[in-house]
C-alpha cells in the first residue's frame, strides 16, 4: 500500500495508452487508485530516454544525461535532460489549444489557436542551447538545496516555431512594457489549481530577439510532451527555466514579472560575492540572465584507458550564453599548462560550438585528467575549479574534467 501513487481518475485513458491495452473493468477502479503496473513507472520508456541517464527526482520528474551521452552535435530527445517543477499536464488536445496574450502593457488582449499561430506567422528554426541554472549544483560546498545536477542538465536541439516578437507586434504593446511573463498548463504538486508550479519570464529586449521562439517542433517533430508539447517558449542562452513549457498565456508586464519562482532566491545569485554558507537578503539577489561560458568533454567517456604512445582524441561542446565562445583549450597537468583545441563556429547565435583536439604528449604511464576550458568573446574564461558560492547552487561553470589512464 505504501508504494501506491494516487492521481486523477480522469487519467484512465492515459493509463491504457501507457500500458498498450484497455484496462478491463477500469470503471471499477477505486477513486484515485493507480494500476499496479504503473506504480513503478519506467521513466526511460515513458519519456523515450536512454537508460544510461540519471533520475534525480520523480515528483516532479528531473532526469539528466551523463557527459558522454551528449556527444551529438544536435541533441536528440533520448539524451535531453528533463527539468520539471510541477506535474506534467494531462489530456492535452492540440486542436483546442489556445495562447492568450494579456497583461498591464498589452494594447488589447488577444487569443490565438495553435493553428492560427502556425498559419499566420513565418516559421523559423534555430539550434538553441538550454541549460538548467542549477547544472553543476552537486559540486557546491556547503551543499545547496535542490536537484543535485552534475553536468548533464544541458542540451542543444533544433527548435522550430514562430518568433515571439512577430506575435507581440501583431498583438501590440505599450511603451511601458518591460517584461514578458509566461503561464502554463502544468499542475502544482499540491494539485491546487490556484497555484502555478513556475511562471517566469524575460525582459522585453530578450523577448524581441530573433531567436526567441514560440516553438511547436523539436528536431523536426512535434515537441515531446515532457518537453512542452504542444507549445513552448524558447529563450536560448538563458537559464532553461525562462523557456516555459506547455505555454497557454503570456503576460506583457509593466514591471519585472513576479510569478512563481521569479522572486526570492529562485534563479537568483548574490549581486556581490559572498562567503560560503552566508545568508543573503532577497533584495541583494540578482536575477540570472545570460548563462556563463562553459564547456563539456563528450568523448571519450571518463575512465578511458589508452596505451603509452597512443594519441587520445577528445571532443565536446562549448557555449557562452548570449555570447560566442572565442577559444577552447585543454590541460593534462591540472591546469599548469594549456593547449589549443580546434573550435567550430556556432550553427547560429545561441547554439553551442563543437571543439576537438588530439593529445599525443602523455609523458609516461599513469593517471591523468583532461581539463577543458572555454573563453567567451568578452575574454572571460571558465574558472578551473568551483566559482563563487551562492545559496541555491547556480551557475557552476568550472572546467569539466575526465579521468584517463595511460597503460
Amino acid at each position: 500500500m505504501n508504494r501506491r501513487r494516487f492521481i486523477s481518475q480522469t487519467s484512465l485513458t492515459s493509463f491504457a495508452t501507457i500500458l498498450g491495452a484497455d484496462i478491463v473493468f477500469g470503471n471499477n477502479l477505486p477513486k484515485g487508485y493507480t494500476p499496479l503496473a504503473l506504480q513503478d513507472t519506467d521513466p526511460f520508456k515513458l519519456f523515450d530516454k536512454d537508460s544510461g541517464m540519471s533520475v534525480l527526482n520523480n515528483k516532479p520528474w528531473n532526469i539528466e544525461a551523463k557527459a558522454h551521452l551528449l556527444d551529438d552535435k544536435v541533441t536528440p530527445n533520448k539524451y535531453m535532460f528533463i527539468r520539471n517543477n510541477g506535474l506534467i499536464p494531462e489530456n492535452i488536445d492540440a486542436k483546442s489549444w489556445k495562447l492568450t496574450i494579456d497583461g498591464e502593457s498589452v494594447s488589447k488582449p488577444k487569443t490565438y489557436t495553435l493553428d492560427e499561430l502556425k498559419s499566420k506567422f513565418q516559421h523559423h528554426t534555430y539550434q538553441l542551447t538550454l541549460e538548467c541554472g542549477g547544472n553543476g549544483r552537486s559540486e557546491f560546498n556547503p551543499p545547496a538545496k535542490g536537484n543535485q545536477w552534475t553536468v548533464g542538465a544541458v542540451s542543444c536541439a533544433n527548435w522550430t516555431g514562430v518568433r515571439l516578437k512577430d506575435v507581440l507586434q501583431d498583438v501590440g504593446f505599450k511603451e511601458n512594457a518591460v517584461y514578458i511573463g509566461y503561464h502554463a498548463a502544468d499542475i502544482h504538486l499540491s494539485r491546487n489549481p490556484e497555484k502555478e508550479p513556475i511562471s517566469r519570464g524575460v525582459p522585453m529586449a530578450k523577448a524581441l530577439q530573433d531567436e526567441t521562439l514560440l516553438a511547436f517542433q523539436m528536431n523536426g517533430k512535434d515537441i515531446p510532451l515532457v518537453h512542452g508539447y504542444p507549445l513552448r517558449l524558447i529563450a536560448g542562452g538563458w537559464p532553461a527555466s525562462a523557456s516555459g513549457k506547455w505555454v497557454n498565456r503570456l503576460s506583457i508586464r509593466d514591471k519585472v514579472h513576479d510569478g512563481a519562482k521569479m522572486t526570492g532566491t529562485s534563479y537568483r545569485v548574490p549581486c556581490e560575492p559572498v562567503a560560503p554558507g552566508e545568508k543573503v537578503a532577497d533584495e541583494d539577489m540578482c536575477i540570472i540572465e545570460s548563462m556563463p561560458v562553459k564547456s563539456l568533454i563528450t568523448y571519450p567517456k571518463s575512465g578511458a584507458i589508452i596505451k603509452k604512445g597512443q594519441a587520445l582524441n577528445i571532443r565536446g561542446h562549448a557555449w557562452a550564453g548570449e555570447l560566442e565562445v572565442q577559444s577552447m583549450e585543454y590541460s593534462i597537468d591540472f591546469g599548469s599548462t594549456w593547449h589549443s583545441c580546434s573550435l567550430q563556429k556556432p550553427a547560429n547565435r545561441l547554439a553551442w560550438q563543437n571543439f576537438s583536439a588530439s593529445i599525443n604528449h602523455f609523458p609516461k604511464k599513469g593517471y591523468y585528467e583532461v581539463w577543458a576550458r572555454a573563453k567567451d568573446s568578452n575574454g572571460k574564461s571558465q574558472p578551473m575549479l568551483l566559482p563563487g558560492w551562492n545559496p541555491k547552487g547556480y551557475l557552476n561553470n568550472a572546467c569539466h574534467r575526465i579521468a584517463i589512464k595511460v597503460s
